[in-house]
């Protein structure tokens, strides 16, 4: 298996990890050997920092970071994205509901790249920056 960008070494060595996942109300856990010889990883690069997903590779110059939070120690990185390889399937303003996703990934010894340990389907929540729409929504379901 080959992924570009990617070190052989570090490919052999994550074969014998595994990273929690539910996709479409399908739970895991998964393990990177699987994911590498169906083709289901890509590097996905954010301020220089590299992560590696299950995602396919054609998806992932669709996906966007919402929220990032490396870990103090450099260990670990959280991250919310958003995946648009679907927008032909869904309505725009229906985004918040089929795009978005949480993965915390921790960081390999062989090279500088992290590695999805948890990847998760994530209603796009924003508390802080709430859509229009929704607050009509709930406001009017909320008074009823």
């Amino acid at each position: 298996m080959e992924i570009p960008g990617v070190l052989p070494e570090t490919i052999e060595f994550l074969t014998t990890w595994r990273y929690d996942r539910m996709i479409e109300k399908h739970e895991g856990p998964e393990d990177w050997v699987a994911t590498f010889h169906w083709g289901g990883a890509g590097v996905f690069e954010y301020e220089g920092v590299r992560l590696l997903l299950p995602q396919t590779p054609d998806r992932i110059p669709n996906i966007s970071v919402l929220r990032w939070f490396p870990s103090a120690d450099g260990t670990t990185i959280t991250v919310f994205l958003k995946d648009t390889s679907l927008a032909e399937y869904f309505p725009a303003d229906d985004q918040w509901y089929w795009a978005g996703f949480v993965a915390i990934c921790e960081r390999v010894p062989t090279e500088p790249l992290y590695v999805a340990i948890f990847y998760h389907e994530w209603y796009m929540v924003d508390n802080q920056n709430p859509d229009p729409k929704t607050v009509e929504y709930l406001l009017k379901y909320a008074n009823e």
